[in-house]
């Protein structure tokens, strides 16, 4: 259809390029035409015959002579000739009136037109909205399903409830072991605290053993050692005697 209009559209083109006018121009030649129903370019146009009958008619009546066959024979024509100028222009003015009133028709329908296309228009944002509103009510219960169906899957309340009990009662348990755990880590460090308190006791007590053993030991020592130097100067003295 486009492409039809184009060539359409085209072809007007190309007669309008073999006119000898412009379109203003050949605007203005047909009113001229209207107005002096000259509707051919060959012979006299309408209005110039009127003009001549009428000064014809004006001619014979300022004629002194007694015409009065005359004046009433061209009287004739020059009504003849109005009647028949006046045909087209009645015919004209009824057209002219049609024209109106099929253009009043025209635009009483462009109006209906407008106001159905506002209308139209309105309804297709109604239906926009309408439509949105449509596509989040379906989301919300494709989500809705979704979630139904997960729930589905889920075991029973009852179930549930039961493991939760189960669940419950062994997070006491644990506290209570966790509790009592802690009590026994808490005895543990304390006896351990204990033992190492102990162990830095027996430690103090075996170093001043050892340092009073180490002591006596030096001592006898010493001792033997004099005892060793007394006996022989002793013998010494009794060598020389």
């Amino acid at each position: 259809m486009l492409v039809k209009g184009r060539k359409l559209a085209g072809r007007r083109e190309e007669m309008a390029a073999h006119y000898a006018f412009g379109p203003l121009e050949d605007a203005a030649i047909i009113k001229h035409r209207l107005l002096t129903r000259t509707t051919t370019t060959r012979g006299e146009p309408p209005l110039k015959k009127l003009q001549k009958k009428f000064a014809t008619f004006a001619l014979e009546i300022e004629k002194d002579t007694d015409n009065f066959s005359d004046c009433e024979r061209v009287y004739r024509a020059f009504l003849q000739e109005m009647t028949t100028f006046e045909l087209p222009l009645l015919k004209s003015k009824a057209v002219v009136d049609a024209n109106l009133r099929e253009k009043g028709n025209f635009d009483e329908l462009q109006e209906k037109i407008n106001s159905q296309i506002l209308q139209a228009r309105s309804d297709i944002e109604d239906l926009k909205k309408l439509l949105e509103e449509s596509k989040i009510e379906r989301r919300h219960k494709e989500e809705c399903e979704a979630i139904r169906r997960l729930i589905a899957l889920q075991p029973p309340r009852s179930k549930t409830q039961k493991l939760l009990s189960d669940l419950e009662k062994e997070i006491v348990a644990l506290e209570a072991e966790n509790a009592a755990s802690s009590r026994m880590l808490e005895l543990r460090k304390k006896q351990f605290s204990l033992l190492l308190h102990v162990v830095s006791s027996f430690s103090y007590i075996l170093e001043d053993e050892q340092r009073s053993l180490a002591e006596e030991l030096r001592m006898a020592s010493e001792e033997n050692k004099s005892l060793l130097d007394d006996g022989h100067g002793g013998s010494e003295a009794m060598a020389i005697d």
